[in-house]
């Protein structure tokens, strides 16, 4: 039971999770139940999206802050892109003035991955963990976003701290000279070990009852197993039981629900498990926190708002369709954070396409790919593939251990073998496939599922910084990959499709995508609010809540993030065949 979780001996406990899970609530309803308890906690977000200020009640900051509603119970969020500036200015204010501006502005844009942002926030907490003051008053520490094992085995590497980075320039990192981080090191080996440490760690692989989130937990916790993290639970958030059994709706969901969790990962199942039943409403606020945890917690069901209009009307996906149809050819790509559902979007709109008689290619870089094999009745002038980011990735490792590896002792090679696990090696290392199949679109039309970062894109926006970065000081740009970054810039050419559901934390997280497509020169054509209730006639009680529940977040997209929406109704079946 959840309780047993409260009730842990572990000081320090970290939540983690895909997207849209649950683990910031979880997080703050285990909190809010430790202070009511007794315990001094303190909160912390590491989210770049975190929402810990409206779940609370209470406008945080960087220092620890006392939530009025809840005595014990202390909160604070670290900015992640605030950390990522300031670590960043620390490793590029000591060449400005001496490099010219253009040079100063590529270092700054190599620090701008999810790496750079990742290891600017550990060295944030780390200083919580690691030192022993700064935490001193507390009887537990709640961590909502942990580290991914990738981080923790590359601070784990004695080559780390050797001059090897700074001075090899092929071999540079996404994270800059890691040389720059030997000050950082005796506070990293105190947060290490405290993690590491199953008398005072415990991780929480926060999932839903689907696959999609299941196979997430499983891999990060499998991560963070080999990263000496060894104390793991699992809570499955959401679990939808119907309670009007005449709705196709709730019966076919609760369905899906039961069969997820007959089948489980292995590698979750001898862990402990934590079963939360779907709440409509969500948990925003403090008594409803008290309800996620205690079931009997009065309040439980708290009225949801009815001033806010039934959104819409919105056009059909195929309306856009028929729009992108117009142009003849060109590249539309599905993009959003995992389990909004891009991967069936862009199905539907690839096989709506091949209804009008074109030839198209449809392709994923998603390595679970969810396409090849998946759909029957495929028409004759649709063709499937998918590009394998792993046999990808492993060509450009091999290629840059050869070359940049070649004379290397045996820690700097280490080290290097290490950082070719990061994620964005792999992101970059499917540029020359995904760049081929993008050119594909000059004469007809090709739809993909997953798509590079901002970030990725911004790396192509000179070919030095690509070159140094993706090649590794060998070999010469393909015309491909010279055009992938003009080509995805045009309007004319590429059409995104944002793909969100219509919650807090999925609309949130793809505007933050938006915002690094913007940053990049490219604009999305569309919003496409994923599996929503609001245009259906469902009558069970939880889901006709939960329809109420979406307009405010369709609202936002509406009004202050998409050019053009179009809704998909939540479907009583998988999308399988055409």
């Amino acid at each position: 039971m959840i309780q047993d979780l409260i009730d842990a001996d572990a000081r320090f406990l970290f939540f983690t999770g895909k997207g849209g899970v649950g683990k910031t609530s979880l997080a703050c309803a285990a909190s809010v139940a430790m202070a009511d308890a007794g315990r001094k906690v303190l909160l912390i977000s590491t989210d770049p999206a975190s929402n810990l200020n409206e779940v609370l009640e209470t406008e945080l900051g960087a220092e620890p802050r006392a939530i009025p509603l809840v005595p014990n119970l202390f909160a604070m969020n670290i900015d992640p892109n605030a950390a990522a500036l300031a670590y960043r200015e620390r490793i590029v204010g000591p060449y400005r003035g001496v490099l010219p501006d253009s040079a100063v502005a590529r270092i700054e844009e190599q620090l701008s991955g999810a790496c750079t942002t990742e290891i600017a926030s550990f060295n944030e907490f780390s200083r919580l963990i690691g030192d022993e003051t700064a935490v001193a008053g507390y009887d537990r520490v709640v961590l909502d976003t942990a580290p991914t094992g990738h981080t923790l085995r590359l601070l784990n590497l004695p080559a780390a701290w050797s001059d090897f980075i700074a001075t090899n320039e092929s071999g540079s990192s996404c994270l800059g000279p890691l040389a720059g981080l030997k000050d950082q090191k005796a506070n990293y080996d105190r947060a290490l070990n405290a993690l590491k440490d199953a008398s005072l760690t415990s991780l929480i692989l926060v999932a839903r009852a689907d696959a999609g989130s299941l196979a997430e937990a499983a891999r990060a916790g499998s991560e963070l197993l080999d990263a000496g993290i060894r104390r793991q639970s699992l809570v499955i958030n959401a679990i939808f039981k119907a309670r009007d059994e005449s709705d196709a709706v709730a019966m076919q969901l609760q369905e899906e629900s039961n069969s997820t969790l007959n089948n489980i990962p292995s590698g979750l199942k001898p862990l402990p498990q934590m079963q939360i039943p779907f709440r409509p409403t969500g948990a925003v606020g403090i008594n409803r926190l008290r309800a996620l945890i205690d079931p009997g917690f009065e309040d439980a069901e708290a009225p949801i708002s009815e001033n806010l209009a039934e959104p819409g009307p919105f056009p059909k996906l195929r309306e856009l369709v028929n729009e992108i149809a117009a142009a003849g050819n060109g590249v539309v790509m599905t993009m959003g954070k995992g389990g909004v559902g891009k991967t069936s979007v862009a199905a539907q709109v690839a096989f709506q396409l091949a209804e009008l008689g074109e030839p198209i290619l449809l392709a994923t870089t998603d390595p679970a790919d969810h396409l090849t094999g998946r759909f029957s009745n495929i028409p004759n002038n649709l063709t499937i593939a998918a590009i394998d980011p792993k046999r990808e990735t492993e060509r450009h490792v091999q290629h840059v251990l050869e070359t940049t590896g070649a004379n290397l002792d045996a820690e700097a090679r280490a080290l290097l073998v290490e950082e070719l696990k990061s994620p964005c090696i792999e992101e970059i290392a499917v540029f020359a496939a995904f760049a081929k199949i993008v050119a594909k679109g000059e004469t007809q039309f090709v739809v993909l599922d997953t798509a590079p970062t901002g970030h990725t894109l911004l790396l192509l926006d000179t070919t030095e910084a690509y070159h140094r970065e993706v090649a590794r000081g060998g070999g010469n740009l393909s015309n491909e990959v010279q055009q992938l970054l003009p080509r995805l810039r045009d309007p004319e050419f590429t059409r995104i499709l944002v793909v969100a559901l219509p919650e807090a934390t999925p609309v949130h997280e793809a505007a933050s995508l938006q915002t690094d497509l913007r940053r990049a020169g490219i604009e999305p054509y569309a919003w496409i609010v994923n599996r929503s209730l609001a245009t259906t006639s469902t009558t069970d009680p939880q889901l006709a809540a939960k329809r109420r529940n979406e307009r405010p977040y369709i609202a936002e997209i509406e009004t202050q993030l998409a050019r053009r929406i179009a809704l998909i109704p939540i479907s009583p079946s998988a999308v399988k065949g055409a």
